[in-house]
């Protein structure tokens, strides 16, 4: 057995651990509720541009010529959008997204999409992608906790500069959807070409637009600015994913150092009777060997 004194320092090191971590759960915790209402806030405006671009899209003629951003063609080279957090910490939630990624770059399908280079958005994937010698068209790092719509254009207006002159042929969207604080889901988006949702509502026929001056001027506005829409809203639901995901892996690394210290504790405390009990022992030996 260990001991008291090596028992004691590996006490005291424990203890510093628990503050450290009950210290970034504390504040992962109060950066996640405003992250989350931010990602849940900019749902409905997303969905409802999308209604609009389904609609718009069915009267704006063929996709194919209608916008450039609609045009399909063979894929020859994808370009990755890979949204990760700057900092670590965040317990499964990176290498997750790393090895979802992975399949795509690195996996057997990666093959049927041509020549792949990425986009990173974040240090913790551009570090580990690096490694493995793919081509960087750009990356973005420190958009900070609360990003803004200023901050993720960039992101999308090269994805759309390049597409638009043919550098790519396929833009892909990686990041963690938010489900809730303790389930964040790696998903794949493809923004380009954008493929617009079919419309309920010109299929049900009961809600009619008038476009001003024309479908496809405003489609050739709107179409922009959904791809920026869909970039922001990744952006928005990485950030609640993260700190969502720090806070409980920072919470679960706090509860494991209080088991560690009580158990170490019980360890100090059994090493601590036996040596009392053993000092017990020499001092009555020496007292009957004195009386002897």
């Amino acid at each position: 057995m260990a001991n008291t004194r090596e028992i004691r320092r590996r006490i005291r090191s424990v203890e510093n651990t628990a503050k450290i971590t009950n210290a970034i759960q504390l504040v992962a915790a109060s950066k996640m509720r405003r992250a989350q209402d931010r990602a849940l806030q900019a749902r409905p405006y997303a969905e409802k541009m999308q209604a609009v671009l389904g609609h718009l899209s069915g009267v704006a003629g063929d996709p194919d010529t209608a916008h450039p951003l609609l045009e399909r063609r063979e894929i020859n080279e994808t370009t990755v959008i890979l949204i990760t957090p700057d900092r670590g910490l965040c317990g499964g939630l990176i290498a997750n997204l790393e090895r979802h990624t992975g399949e795509i770059v690195l996996g057997p399908e990666a093959g049927g999409s041509g020549d792949i280079s990425m986009i990173p958005v974040g240090r913790k994937g551009g570090d580990y992608f690096q490694r493995f010698g793919i081509n960087f068209r750009a990356s973005f790092q420190e958009l900070g906790d609360y990003p803004g719509l200023a901050e993720t254009q960039p992101i999308s207006r090269i994805a759309i500069d390049d597409y638009t002159a043919g550098h790519v042929d396929q833009v892909l969207l990686v990041y963690a959807s938010f489900v809730n604080t303790v389930t964040q889901t790696p998903v794949t988006v493809p923004i380009l070409p954008v493929e617009p949702p079919p419309s309920d509502e010109e299929s049900s026929g009961e809600t009619q637009y008038i476009f001003e001056p024309s479908p496809q001027e405003v489609l050739a506005d709107l179409l922009p600015r959904y791809v920026d829409l869909l970039v922001y809203q990744a952006v928005l639901e990485a950030a609640a994913s993260e700190q969502s995901a720090r806070m409980v892996a920072m919470r679960n690394a706090t509860d494991a150092a209080n088991d560690m210290i009580a158990d170490l504790t019980l360890v100090y405390n059994k090493a601590r009777q036996e040596q009392i009990t053993s000092e017990l022992l020499d001092i009555t030996g020496g007292v009957e060997a004195l009386k002897g």
